[in-house]
């Protein structure tokens, strides 16, 4: 009935960790905590999870029905990583978020930092490539590690001290603003 391979679910996890890199986005993560107070881990991985399972049913048809090639939403999504790995690097805040309102949960943390244009064109690509059933095991083996990096944001910048993730910040801001600049060189010709 269920076709499940431990092999597909180590492959599917393997290439999901790589894609939302949950462990490279500490320092944004502890930026939105420090910015808003507090990082709701459930309702991140709560949003995140639904974003990843929707769109691994019907995100080809969504982008179709809005008439948006893969290129395009890419491209949307290296802007705003773009703008994230400047505002790491050069510590200024270009997301502004009404401070009453603590939405840095979903965005910009679930949406686009954890389920972003990559994660969403690579879970179509893993629903061609493997058994549903193992994309699922997969798919819920990472948001439980997402979990775990979100709930333990504190300790992991108690950690690390002030300086530690000042340093970790800038380091991924440059690496954010290279994955962006590797989209746009993609997807966009010149």
């Amino acid at each position: 009935m269920f076709d499940f391979s431990l092999k597909e679910i180590v492959s599917v996890s393997l290439i999901l960790f790589a894609i939302i890199d949950i462990l490279g986005s500490i320092p944004i993560i502890i930026e939105l905590r420090r910015r808003e107070g507090v990082i709701q881990s459930e309702k991140a991985t709560l949003v995140a999870g639904i974003l990843m399972f929707v769109f691994l049913f019907v995100g080809d048809g969504i982008l179709k029905l809005f008439g948006i090639d893969f290129a395009s939403f890419a491209l949307a999504g290296a802007i705003i990583i773009f703008l994230m790995g400047m505002e790491m690097v050069l510590g200024i805040h270009l997301f502004h978020s009404n401070p009453e309102v603590k939405t840095g949960s979903i965005v910009p943390l679930a949406f686009p930092l954890i389920v972003g244009a990559g994660t969403m064109t690579t879970l179509l690509s893993l629903r061609a490539a493997y058994a549903l059933p193992n994309v699922l095991v997969g798919i819920l083996l990472n948001l439980v590690f997402v979990y775990i990096v979100l709930k333990s944001s504190n300790w992991l910048e108690r950690k690390l001290g002030q300086n530690g993730t000042e340093v970790l910040r800038k380091v991924f801001g440059v690496i954010l603003l290279a994955i962006a600049i590797k989209l746009f060189k993609t997807h966009v010709s010149i």
